[in-house]
């Protein structure tokens, strides 16, 4: 009998309570819900509010090791795509004038130095004047021969004087040699020709040949004495003889006394 009241019990409590529906349509989407959340967490990592100094000590040395070199000097306010060394690499006259607005000078290189100058070099002085053939009687020879040494004086050549007269042969056929271009070239470089007319009757040319050829006697002409700048006979063919008048006698003895 008892047992009996005990089993509609039962079934009436199974009956009148059992598990509300909506209440496990409820749960089962919240825990659906915490498994995709934490699967999210884990895929993506940590959130944006973590500080950017938590990153793991991994990701830091990889990031000093992929910064480019010169990167710390750059500005904050460079563009993330400039390249650091053209960063690095700019002119402070460019900075300046990225500030200023104008457009900087060009900067010279450094250890590099300007063209060097030509060497100046001193002109060549122009050839002396060498007189034409035969000889001038009217010619003051003394003031002629002032001049020359002064010349001489001023430029260091050597004076030569020639004493001859117009009838004279071998006069002549020195006055060819003379204006020959080789020999015309050696008398400009080197002596002040003074031509001295002995020939005719000037006592004041006479004179001066005494002067620079004192040994006397018979001259034969032309007489040649090369005088220094300061007056002094360097030689006197008078007293030595004349060389060959050829080009290769007269050139010869010109190079011989030249200064």
């Amino acid at each position: 009998m008892t047992s009996r009241i005990l089993r509609p019990v039962r079934a009436g409590r199974r009956t009148t309570q059992p598990r509300s529906a909506p209440l496990l349509g409820v749960r089962l989407p919240l825990a659906a819900a915490a498994v995709v959340a934490v699967g999210l967490t884990a895929a993506c990592g940590p959130s944006s509010s973590q500080s950017a100094g938590a990153s793991s000590p991994s990701a830091v040395g990889q990031s000093s090791q992929t910064l480019p070199a010169g990167a710390e000097s750059a500005s904050p306010s460079a563009s993330a795509e400039a390249s650091p060394t053209a960063a690095s690499s700019a002119s402070p006259s460019a900075s300046a004038a990225a500030t200023t607005g104008s457009t900087p000078a060009p900067s010279r290189t450094r250890g590099t130095s300007a063209a060097p100058k030509p060497a100046r070099t001193s002109a060549a002085p122009a050839p002396a004047r060498v007189p034409g053939p035969g000889y001038d009687s009217s010619a003051d020879a003394q003031k002629q021969i002032d001049a020359a040494l002064r010349a001489a004086k001023a430029d260091g050549r050597m004076v030569l004087l020639d004493f001859g007269a117009n009838w004279c042969g071998n006069c002549k056929a020195a006055d060819k040699v003379f204006a020959q271009p080789q020999t015309t070239a050696i008398l400009g470089a080197s002596y002040h020709l003074v031509k001295v007319d002995i020939g005719g009757d000037s006592s004041a040319n006479s004179a001066l040949l005494r002067k620079y050829s004192p040994s006397g006697g018979s001259y034969k002409m032309p007489v040649l004495v090369v005088v220094t700048p300061s007056g002094t006979v360097r030689t006197d063919t008078h007293a030595t003889g004349n060389p060959a008048l050829t080009s290769d006698g007269i050139n010869s003895f010109l190079r011989k006394w030249a200064p």
